[in-house]
């Protein structure tokens, strides 16, 4: 039997808790099924599931640096999908975001460079700068202003085909296909033990000696930092895993992080850079380089199911 290619194949599987186990795993880098796990035949697309623009294998933020050139407000669309819609966000010195909020779901940022003041409703407004973290859960609002003499670029990560809302006080941004009504409603989202306002990366992980771990996590959004020191890469024997119902993709905190991806050759990403794998193919991600390396893995499902190649 083709390992690579069959549709259907014997694949060892975590029910639970996978996703966390990779991240505790951190110097791990040959991906192996864990101790006690289940053997179950797992449905795989004959054919692989293609990647449809904007989304693409490697994203690289030089690329789109070079695309804007000379520009201080554009925005870049990196992901579509069923789950997400992410986009890379310049704004120019002293510019703002209406005040907005989302209505089931919660939007999160990674600030790549420059420094943006968040006023989110409820929190003392804060600025963040290169490497925070920044999310506010549904029906919180939130306005971002860039605040110094450059521009500031963001990473934003939201679910797919939401439209803004806006306080009374606002005056809504016209939206093709929307018209904006009046409402009313009750009850917000609020932050928790694990789904904090902001992570300064730099101060908390890279100088603190902080562990990594879940950023974003509730039913419809998972955003997990794992960190790593460089190692030796794995033979291309060691597929890693798959997803069956969701695609997933990684945003490059720091360092170099090395994928292999079914159907893409080897590569390697770079800080900023935002990989991509489809559900139902095979891919691993692992720490490049020879000093500290860190991802962020996204995707819609905390508990997801990772697909091991079986025991031989």
């Amino acid at each position: 039997m083709n390992r690579r290619t069959t549709g259907i194949l014997l694949a060892a599987t975590v029910l639970a808790g996978s996703a966390a186990m990779l991240a505790g795993a951190a110097g791990a880098q040959v991906q192996r099924p864990p101790p006690n796990s289940i053997l179950a035949w797992s449905a795989k697309p004959t054919k692989a599931t293609a990647w449809v623009a904007p989304n693409k294998p490697h994203t690289k933020l030089a690329d789109i640096l070079r695309k804007h050139s000379g520009k201080s407000d554009w925005s870049e669309p990196v992901v579509r999908d069923k789950d997400f819609q992410a986009d890379y966000i310049a704004m120019g010195p002293g510019k703002s975001t209406k005040t907005h909020f989302y209505a089931d779901n919660r939007v999160f940022w990674v600030v790549q460079d420059g420094a943006i003041r968040f006023t989110i409703e409820g929190q003392e407004p804060f600025v963040a700068t290169k490497g925070f973290l920044v999310q506010v859960p549904y029906r919180v609002p939130v306005k971002l202003e860039t605040v110094g003499d450059k521009p500031s670029l963001r990473f934003e990560v939201k679910q797919a085909g939401v439209a803004p809302l806006y306080p009374i006080t606002e005056t809504p941004a016209p939206m093709a296909g929307k018209t904006y009504v009046k409402v009313a409603f009750s009850g917000k989202g609020a932050y928790d033990d694990v789904n904090k306002p902001f992570l300064d990366f730099q101060k908390d992980l890279v100088q603190g000696g902080a562990r990594g771990g879940a950023f974003v996590k509730d039913d419809t959004t998972f955003a997990n930092v794992i960190r790593g020191r460089g190692q030796p890469v794995p033979p291309p024997t060691n597929l890693g895993h798959f997803h069956v119902d969701y695609n997933e993709f990684w945003f490059v905190m720091e360092g170099q992080i090395d994928y292999q991806i079914e159907g893409v050759p080897f590569f390697s990403a770079q800080q900023g850079d935002i990989v991509y794998a489809p559900q139902g193919r095979w891919h691993r991600a692992s720490f490049g380089g020879e000093g500290s390396a860190t991802r962020l893995a996204i995707n819609p499902r905390p508990e997801g199911l990772h697909n091991y190649e079986a025991p031989h």
